[in-house]
């Protein structure tokens, strides 16, 4: 397990100086199950690998990365709807790493979640005014026509009819179900929300609704958003902060306009280099930076940095340590990346050839999966029955 350091905190931005979040080495592991009698297994899934970040007050730090980075699975760690293997999550001060009953309950009323599926994170047999008056009757707050009020209060301010307060979610549109979500995670006034690609289940017209309602909830709430999207253009427009999730591990950590500008990091230049350009002009000079294979698996990660197996500058020093996220050139101490050999302003990627042998990461990820998997009761792994010849 190797040992993260906390990114400063800039005063850049659209937040305050005081840091309302601070996760410190979280570790997040999901022990691989074995179906045979009197085996222990002791492989595990690494989904959260060491990661650390501070979170200020009225900020929005962007979150992003290939699905299966980890992203979620953080976002879950810090609202504690999973327990943490290791690290610790402060929130406002206050560590709530092992926090439990009433007490993690006084948490979670200032610390919500938007979920992805606008239509999954919904009870289709509940009315939308059950629905968003749940936190309230859960922490005991309201009742009857004050809480009748209070609701319909809330689906006024995220733009829904509150003449629709008895209406069922299929009689919304995908748009106005996020806002019903959007509505329940408003409901006690929390300090920080995590939205968990609250846009990536829209249209994109509804996608600048929602993006643009979340904004104005923030200037007007004083909110803290945690945001974590695929689309690169999205976390530019919203975020005061971004950070880059490779396999667990933040590759990089910078103000958005540093990020988008200056990425140090091989992965972030390859993500950005994948945004698509509204200039046909422009996006025919810009040439795309093709990462080889796959992510390895989480099961078995590389070792050293873990993107050595993908990435065009890797050397041997890559494969024996683990790079530090730290400041690299001249750049602010706001701006960090975990890289031996960073890229330079200028610099061609795509004139890069790493210095190490390279195998399809996919295959290893692939072997290593159908391996844990090969104890399944019903399931005959490929990798196991060639080894058998």
């Amino acid at each position: 397990m190797s040992t993260a350091v906390t990114a400063p905190v800039s005063q850049a931005g659209g937040g305050s100086s005081e840091v309302l979040l601070r996760v410190e080495n979280v570790v997040k592991e999901f022990p691989v199950a074995s179906s045979k009698l009197f085996r222990r297994s002791t492989d595990a899934v690494h989904a959260v690998d060491g990661v650390s970040f501070e979170l200020r007050k009225g900020e929005t730090l962007g979150l992003v990365g290939e699905t299966g980075c980890g992203k979620s699975t953080l976002a879950r760690c810090i609202t504690r709807l999973y327990s943490i293997t290791g690290g610790t999550v402060n929130f406002n001060g206050r560590d709530i790493t092992n926090l439990e009953g009433g007490a993690l309950r006084d948490v979670r009323r200032e610390v919500q979640m938007i979920f992805q599926d606008p239509y999954g994170s919904l009870n289709p047999r509940r009315r939308v005014g059950s629905i968003i008056a749940d936190p309230f009757l859960i922490h005991g707050m309201l009742d009857g026509a004050a809480l009748k009020r209070r609701v319909q209060e809330l689906m006024e301010l995220v733009g829904l009819n509150p003449e629709h307060y008895n209406r069922f979610p299929n009689e919304f549109s995908g748009g106005q179900r996020q806002r019903i979500g959007v509505a329940r995670a408003l409901a006690l006034q929390p300090k920080l929300i995590v939205c968990d690609e609250p846009v990536s289940a829209l249209d994109v017209s509804i996608q600048a609704q929602i993006i643009n309602l979340l904004a104005d909830l923030q200037a007007e709430l004083g909110l803290t958003y945690l945001f974590i999207a695929h689309d690169l253009s999205v976390v530019q427009h919203v975020s005061d902060r971004v950070a880059v999730m490779y396999l667990g591990k933040v590759a990089e950590l910078a103000d958005v306009d540093d990020l988008y500008g200056h990425p140090r990091h091989p992965y972030s230049n390859a993500l950005l280099s994948a945004v698509p350009v509204a200039d046909p002009n422009a996006a025919a000079q810009r040439e795309r930076i093709v990462l080889i294979g796959d992510v390895p698996s989480p099961i078995n990660p590389p070792s050293g940095c873990h993107f050595h197996t993908r990435c065009p500058k890797a050397q041997e020093l890559c494969v024996a340590k683990d790079p530090a996220l730290e400041p690299k050139f001249a750049d602010a101490p706001s701006h960090v990346a975990a890289c031996h050999f960073p890229v330079a302003d200028g610099e061609d990627l795509t004139e890069a050839k790493a210095a190490i042998e390279q195998e399809d990461a996919s295959d290893v990820g692939v072997d290593a999966v159908l391996a844990g998997l090969g104890d399944t009761p019903g399931f005959a792994s490929p990798v196991r029955e060639e080894e058998a010849r």
